[in-house]
């Protein structure tokens, strides 16, 4: 498959989205084959998804991406904190910081070996995967949990929890996630408004509450550090002027390359969640993902999107709890 495509957009519906953010990610992707999904974490609202087609397809292997669920649930269970040195053999250790800014495999092999799958499964689920991530989005399709463990002769549970191996995860599964982490803990349903009426008339709607804001610190230093010094750093490429915080992935799967990055602006203006999902050949990976990503942000930058006045975090609105 080429990383490259042309007429990504075609088939978009776009009126209810954010211009700004819409321009921002048509511009930072040009013609690499794959999809950008912005969000609005402390709502679910999706302010802009380019090439629509590939975004609400059944997705694909995670990669590393996975790890963001893998470390939340061995926070959780009070395996790790971030300063809990981890054996890797022989006299090297690794703390999670580290592992998650440098996207340590070995790492997340040992988490996942020691939490197993029920746990690692259940932990998936809870913060999404394996369900619809929208709200009465037309045409979202979904991904794959499986239900029983990888055979170990193909990685076991260590495979699973490092590479994603087994699991089908969709750019908006993940974006979904990552909000939650950004916005202290509540899972919301995705929704896409498409028209100018819609988007007057939203409310979020929150699919669960998740129990992750007493660990959400500790797992935020590693997604600092990834775009800091880590595998995301080619974002610093064209962005500094705000925080970011992310999780690239890299594989292949049946010849085709992946390239994953997931990542949030910290701002003094609200939070905005940026998915980039790639999909070719050897140009494609999660390092570039990231670059796409700093060139988004440095879009909505210079388009003052993170000034008070663009208001990425709307007025309080009345919040539906939903579970369909």
């Amino acid at each position: 498959m080429s990383s490259f495509a042309e007429d990504l957009t075609n088939g978009d519906v776009t009126a209810g989205e954010d211009p700004v953010v819409r321009r921002a990610a048509v511009d930072a992707l040009g013609n690499m084959n794959g999809t950008v999904v912005a969000i609005e974490p402390t709502s679910g609202r999706i302010l802009a998804m380019v090439n629509q087609k590939l975004a609400l397809s059944s997705g694909a292997q995670p990669c590393s991406t996975i790890k963001l669920s893998v470390a939340l649930a061995a926070l959780s269970e009070g395996l790790i904190s971030k300063e809990t040195p981890v054996s890797l053999g022989a006299h090297y250790r690794m703390t999670l910081t580290t592992a998650l800014a440098k996207s340590n495999n070995a790492y997340f092999e040992a988490l996942g070996r020691k939490l197993g799958f029920e746990k690692v499964a259940y932990y998936a689920h809870e913060y999404g995967l394996g369900e619809l991530a929208g709200y009465d989005i037309p045409g979202e399709q979904l991904g794959a949990y499986p239900d029983e463990v990888l055979p170990e002769k193909l990685g076991g549970v260590g495979k699973m929890c490092s590479f994603g191996e087994g699991v089908s995860m969709t750019p908006l599964q993940l974006g979904a996630m990552v909000s939650a982490i950004a916005n202290g803990g509540t899972l919301y349903y995705l929704q896409h408004p498409v028209t100018a009426e819609e988007v007057a008339d939203f409310q979020p709607r929150v699919k669960r509450q998740l129990d992750i804001a007493p660990v959400i610190p500790d797992l935020s230093d590693g997604m600092a550090g990834a775009v800091q010094y880590g595998t995301a750093r080619s974002l610093r490429l064209n962005f500094n002027e705000e925080e970011i915080l992310g999780k690239t992935g890299t594989c292949s799967h049946d010849g085709t390359r992946y390239g994953w990055f997931a990542s949030y602006a910290n701002t003094s203006a609200g939070r905005i969640v940026v998915v980039i999902f790639l999909q070719g050949g050897r140009p494609t990976f999660g390092p570039k993902a990231a670059e796409i990503a700093g060139r988004m942000y440095r879009n909505m930058y210079d388009h003052n999107f993170f000034l008070a006045g663009h208001n990425i975090d709307p007025p309080a609105l009345k919040t539906v709890d939903t579970n369909p």
